[in-house]
């Protein structure tokens, strides 16, 4: 559970880092290069990833609650809707212009459609962290950068080839779900 949770804390710290600490980012940025400096940033967030993976895999599976099967249903409809969300900000058609944090919102959409099939300490621990971390990180980029200016929204083909790069996506999670467990859709 310890690498699990120093996962957690080294995402928050890196991706909090630009927001909390802009003098030192800018620093390390003149010091560095911009560019050593994102490596830096991206590898400490590859590292928080494996931290996250190893601890969550290794620690005890303590349950607190259960959830009914056809909670799956609505775990995989929400998965759904979590990958469109973590692909609308970079789409070029007309759905970015609908919410200000997409990304985020997709990583609590993401976060609260695995508690509602995972009842253990770790998944809590997890994906309660990342929920909690996406808030924080909405709600800081709100009080840095003020009122939203909305993107212009570009013609309907961008949404729809959203739309399938999101279902293509998703079906690349399943087949992964699938192949090193669990199966998201119970067996």
């Amino acid at each position: 559970m310890n690498l699990l949770i120093a996962g957690l804390v080294l995402w928050a710290i890196a991706h909090f880092f630009k927001r909390l600490a802009p003098e030192m980012r800018a620093s390390m940025d003149a010091k560095l290069g911009a560019g050593l400096s994102r490596g830096i940033m991206s590898l400490l967030i590859l590292v928080s990833l494996a931290l996250m993976v190893v601890g969550y895999r290794a620690a005890p599976v303590e349950f607190v609650f259960d959830s009914p099967g056809w909670m799956k249903h609505l775990n995989n409809t929400l998965m759904l809707v979590s990958v469109a969300l973590l692909g609308m900000g970079s789409s070029k058609g007309r759905a970015r212009t609908w919410m200000r944090h997409p990304m985020l919102a997709g990583v609590i959409v993401w976060s609260g459609a695995h508690l509602l099939v995972n009842g253990d300490v770790a998944s809590i621990v997890l994906f309660a962290g990342m929920a909690i971390w996406a808030v924080a990180e909405m709600l800081l980029i709100n009080m840095q950068e003020g009122k939203w200016q909305r993107p212009e929204a570009g013609p309907v083909s961008g949404d729809i080839k959203w739309l399938v790069i999101s279902a293509v996506v998703f079906a690349v999670i399943t087949g992964l779900h699938i192949w090193i467990g669990p199966s998201p859709f119970g067996g």
